[in-house]
């Protein structure tokens, strides 16, 4: 069977998307935690039958490219692609030895196991092979009839869509590469050009779900609405003597600040407890143990800047935040856009994301007695 073979797959994401649309070429878009490509790339990795991986990109992306494929075992090499897709294909087959080899298109990311091994099978026993699925809508052919432009309906039956990975002995892919230069021929995909030696290509079952993104219409839709989390956070700290007054990120003169193991920015510790909540990340006292004492008398910003690339490393980003003060005194309304700015720096979004506003309880309760603050706070993280 073809495990005895050497198995290659060439995965080639040097399109610009152009129909995309974008700063980002299509293949490096999200789709939940992973880029397209890193889906289409890992779905090699996964099979046990593919022996290397050879990834092909836009040159104004090797080192990004290479970047996404570092943690990919079976990625001997990122290459540089053509001027087209067959360009880019040929640079991939050059890097390829004897054996099967599987093309497949990074705009692919679902591909599965099932089509892999269907198309493998195929090319072991025929030499070429290609992954279909039959056509759903009724197709209609427009030529130039006697009276001007007219059309046709083709019979459905016959026709079928054509997906990737398309699999070949490699030998007979580069000869018909050889040929189609030659000749100075360029085809749609790479099964035409087998076929131009008068070789036969078989088919595969293909799958509906192995789409192709050409849009962002083909995007899932669950990922175009987003993977959107709120979190809440609320903290109070006693008021005391000797201690300096930190609310925000910015000190506040006052006659006493508040006590803590930390700065104990209650400002800032209910932020944070909103973004691990929303991110299902625990809370401040689990990350910033009071027992921990390089915590102690810490700048609480710094904490936040943790707590920041904590949610960052799980795929999130902040989408706004808003905070309540409550205090008797001092009064913070002076201090508000300093503190924005804080946050919105620390954090890396803008500062109309960020609102902080203050209030008393009319001298009710520890607050109305000027015991302690509190704050509570509001966030929306999106991936």
């Amino acid at each position: 069977m073809y495990k005895e073979k050497q198995v290659t797959a060439i995965v080639v994401a040097a399109g610009k998307g152009t129909r995309f649309g974008g700063d980002l070429p299509k293949q490096f878009l999200n789709i939940g935690k992973e880029t397209v490509l890193e889906k289409s790339v890992g779905a090699f990795e996964a099979h046990p039958c593919v022996d290397n991986i050879l990834v092909v990109t836009n040159g104004d992306f090797m080192a990004f490219c290479s970047s996404l494929c570092s943690r990919f075992t079976k990625v001997t090499e990122v290459i540089a692609g053509g001027a087209q897709r067959q360009d880019s294909v040929m640079e991939g087959l050059k890097k390829t030895g004897n054996g099967l080899v599987l093309i497949h298109d990074a705009a692919r990311p679902f591909v599965s196991m099932e089509v892999i091994d269907r198309v493998l099978k195929g090319a072991y026993n025929q030499g070429a092979c290609v992954p279909c699925v039959a056509v759903k809508d009724t197709i209609r052919q427009v030529y130039e009839g006697s009276c001007g432009q007219a059309s046709r309906t083709l019979e459905r039956a016959a026709l079928f869509g054509v997906q990737t990975p398309q699999g070949f002995e490699t030998e007979l892919l580069e000869e018909a590469f050889t040929k189609a230069y030659e000749e100075g021929f360029y085809g749609t995909d790479d099964a035409s050009l087998v076929e131009r030696l008068g070789r036969p290509v078989t088919i595969a079952e293909g799958d509906y779900a192995n789409i192709k993104i050409t849009t962002r219409e083909d995007l899932p839709k669950e990922d175009k609405m987003m993977d959107m989390r709120v979190g809440t956070g609320y903290d109070v700290h006693q008021l005391v003597e000797g201690r300096k007054l930190f609310l925000g990120g910015v000190e506040i003169p006052h006659d006493r600040g508040l006590l803590g193991h930390s700065d104990a920015d209650v400002l800032l510790h209910a932020l944070m407890d909103a973004l691990l909540g929303a991110a299902a990340m625990g809370d401040i006292g689990r990350h910033f143990p009071d027992s921990d004492q390089q915590y102690k008398g810490i700048s609480s910003v710094k904490l936040l800047e943790h707590v920041k690339t904590l949610i960052g490393d799980a795929g999130f980003k902040v989408g706004n935040v808003d905070v309540t003060v409550m205090a008797q005194k001092p009064k913070i309304a002076p201090y508000i856009p300093h503190m924005r700015e804080c946050i919105a720096e620390t954090l890396g979004i803008e500062i109309e994301r960020v609102n902080v506003k203050g209030t008393t309880t009319e001298k009710l309760g520890f607050v109305g007695r000027e015991e302690g603050i509190a704050a509570e706070a509001v966030c929306i993280l999106y991936r």
